[in-house]
């Protein structure tokens, strides 16, 4: 299982929010550059990048600062955050970014989803973020009547590399992550599925190895606090043996 620090960008800034809520931003760093290189050092091979600002807008907004990080480190990097067309997607994949993660296009326009999939296989992500197992879109202000696992299914037939599945209401909160859930929509589909959410400590990414099939977990709150120790917890996955 990877372990994926999480980098969210609000007005060309590093912060985090509680469960998603604009009004509740803590500002961690003002060089999102120089925090992509710190989760580098730390042994990252992947990091998760979020543009906020784009999720509630529906427009990328933190342009500069994705391609400073681009420009910083040579991990990989995915991103998401008011990607809803193809023109943004052919423009993200040329600066570089790996993977592309779609989550309120991915319920609007499953065939958009579909044709970039075709045209960039491998590189997109479905991201699912859910409110008592319930699809929410647009910043998860706006909550569907799609199932998550269901939807989950209905991606990975549209060519989907991969889910990120997050439980809006642990979202920066420290409460522990929802694992019989992430568990539940990893076996329910083919494709890797990433846990976001709620991880508080070890122990925490030590029940998600436990639970087995879980590709990847998030996490953002924890190591800016210092609940969780980022080295110790990749040195952990890494070893990890069921």
């Amino acid at each position: 299982m990877l372990i994926i620090p999480a980098i969210d960008l609000k007005e060309g800034k590093c912060v985090r929010l509680l469960q998603g809520r604009a009004e509740d931003v803590t500002v961690y760093s003002d060089n999102p550059a120089a925090t992509a290189e710190r989760w580098k050092d730390a042994g990252a091979e992947l990091i998760h990048l979020v543009d906020l600002d784009g999720a509630f807008s529906g427009t990328q907004k933190n342009f500069e600062a994705i391609k400073s990080i681009r420009a910083a480190v040579d991990t990989k990097l995915e991103l998401g955050g008011g990607i809803r067309d193809m023109e943004t997607i052919d423009r993200l994949v040329e600066l570089g970014i790996d993977r592309v993660i779609l989550g309120t296009a991915a319920t609007e326009d499953p065939e958009m989803v579909e044709g970039a999939c075709a045209k960039y296989p491998g590189k997109i992500l479905a991201g699912i973020d859910a409110k008592e197992g319930m699809v929410a879109i647009k910043g998860w202000v706006e909550v569907t009547d799609h199932k998550a696992t269901e939807f989950a299914k209905a991606m990975e037939a549209r060519g989907v590399a991969g889910i990120i599945y997050t439980d809006i209401k642990r979202d920066g909160m420290l409460s522990g992550p929802n694992i019989e859930e992430t568990k539940n929509l990893a076996d329910s589909v083919g494709i890797p599925v990433i846990a976001s959410g709620g991880i508080r400590n070890i122990e925490d990414i030590k029940g998600l190895l436990e639970a087995g099939g879980i590709w990847g977990a998030i996490t953002g709150k924890a190591i800016y606090s210092g609940s969780l120790d980022v080295v110790e917890a990749i040195e952990l996955a890494a070893s990890y043996t069921a």
